[in-house]
């Protein structure tokens, strides 16, 4: 009888289906200086917005893998920030263009500084491809919120009008580079910069879609 209950159990836990990935945001850690783990609470305010606002069941906390974690074929959406250099090693830099062709989507939000090292390091992993504007017309302006005139500007930075660059393999915008708008900054925390409600809000929707576009554009397996 006891063989009979043991062959059971095994037969129900090696019949049950494998659980899925957790759908989240990973951040990138990456070397070279910068600092990658700014504004802490910006993925958890974006993940939350995400879960309230659509029927994505994300997780509440944000993952945190390397380029070489195997962990990275999880998660379909990558996201970088941080104030100073991104350095990959060539390995890294392999692993990244296996990422993005394979159907994965990468966000860099330019947190003020590492705009010239991004660029060096995205031409690496796409030496025939440039960072070009991403069309006002283009689906990651209005999948879920309407952005008629682009990526809302949070944050002054230079001065320059916010602009949204990005990477396309084919149809597929693979790589999104917010630029002069700080997106990061506005998901953080309401008090934690002097910033009124509505640019908040406004980097939340951005957030929202970038999201929902990454998801919904992955080529199916």
């Amino acid at each position: 009888m006891l063989r009979l209950v043991l062959s059971a159990v095994l037969l129900a836990v090696t019949s049950a289906p494998a659980p899925s990935p957790r759908l989240t945001i990973a951040r990138l850690q990456y070397d070279g200086g910068g600092d990658w783990y700014a504004n802490p609470s910006s993925i958890p305010n974006l993940l939350r917005a995400i879960r309230e606002r659509t029927s994505f069941p994300v997780e509440q906390a944000e993952a945190r893998v390397t380029l070489m974690d195997d962990r990275i074929w999880d998660y379909p959406f990558l996201h970088v920030t941080g104030h100073g250099n991104i350095k990959f090693t060539d390995a890294e830099v392999v692993r990244l263009r296996e990422y993005l062709t394979r159907g994965g989507f990468l966000h860099v939000d330019d947190n003020y500084g590492i705009d010239e090292s991004f660029r060096r390091e995205i031409k690496r992993v796409f030496p025939d491809r440039e960072l070009v504007d991403v069309p006002l017309s283009h689906p990651v302006y209005h999948i879920v919120y309407d952005f008629p005139t682009g990526i809302p500007k949070i944050h002054e930075h230079d001065g320059h009008p916010a602009r949204g660059f990005g990477i396309f393999l084919g149809n597929r915008l693979a790589v999104y580079y917010s630029w002069e708008s700080d997106l990061g900054n506005g998901w953080e925390d309401v008090g934690t910069y002097n910033d009124p409600p509505e640019l908040h809000e406004a980097a939340l929707r951005m957030g929202v879609n970038l999201f929902v576009y990454a998801i919904t554009s992955r080529p199916s397996a």
